[in-house]
């Protein structure tokens, strides 16, 4: 559903990686439901996001935010909740790339990596989870169809993105018995612009593989992550959802 609805009225939501692709999305699918957004990102863009929440009807803040670092994700969801009073979402969802094989990986590029898709999702939930406790609400992380099978230049990636996998099934059994669902979600090949700067014609093959033939778009994940947070998935609890046109099935 991508009609304007009041289902996540007085709600907030918080995104990481919410200036554009997916988390651009996110943001917009649930300012479109009337939830109050937190868009975090280290690019500036994300005033452009803001400005397309609020266009929606919905209230907005902005917050500069490396998710790699404790201190600004600590900052970040203080600052939500100074804004709006509550925090009830959040989309765990920055993320960047790095392509080489494994011995021409460099050192460096392999911990930026990991410590922006994993650990900053570890730090979102570290600082999510004793506020959202308080509204029984629901956290999805963004992990990958990488994250479940091996593939070539992508090590550091993969890695990351089966860590975000079982982090998230860890969290969801710590957590259930007192009112949270945390889940993930698992892109396949995603026409954003972070996807076709790293796959280049790298993304053909995804392409050919996937049984519907071609790529998805970043509102495909942001409906999926609406879904998982919404009350027509309350018994859904650890699960990973590729939204993939059926690639893994493949």
């Amino acid at each position: 559903m991508t009609k304007n609805s009041d289902e996540f009225k007085g709600k907030v939501a918080l995104i990481t990686g919410g200036a554009r692709g997916i988390g651009q999305a996110t943001a917009l699918a649930f300012a479109r439901r009337g939830a109050n957004i937190v868009i975090c990102d280290v690019a500036e863009h994300g005033n452009e996001t803001l400005a397309a929440v609020e266009r929606l009807g919905s209230k907005g803040i902005y917050v500069h935010t490396n998710v790699a670092d404790s201190q600004s994700v600590e900052n970040a969801v203080k600052t939500a909740i100074s804004a709006f009073g509550r925090l009830d979402f959040a989309h765990n969802n920055a993320g960047i790339r790095a392509v080489a094989n494994i011995a021409d990986l460099a050192e460096s590029d392999w911990k930026r990596v990991i410590d922006v898709n994993l650990t900053g999702v570890f730090l979102g939930m570290k600082y999510q989870i004793p506020e959202i406790l308080k509204t029984q609400g629901a956290i999805v992380n963004t992990a990958s169809i990488f994250g479940m099978k091996g593939v070539p230049e992508r090590s550091a990636y993969a890695a990351s993105k089966a860590g975000v996998i079982s982090l998230t099934m860890t969290a969801a059994s710590e957590y259930a018995e007192q009112g949270i669902r945390i889940n993930a979600v698992a892109p396949g090949f995603i026409a954003t612009e972070a996807a076709q700067n790293t796959l280049g014609n790298g993304a053909q093959p995804l392409i050919d593989r996937t049984p519907r033939k071609k790529p998805g778009n970043p509102t495909d994940i942001a409906e999926a992550v609406v879904w998982l947070c919404s009350p027509y998935s309350l018994n859904v609890n650890g699960i990973v959802l590729p939204v993939d046109g059926g690639y893994m099935a493949n």
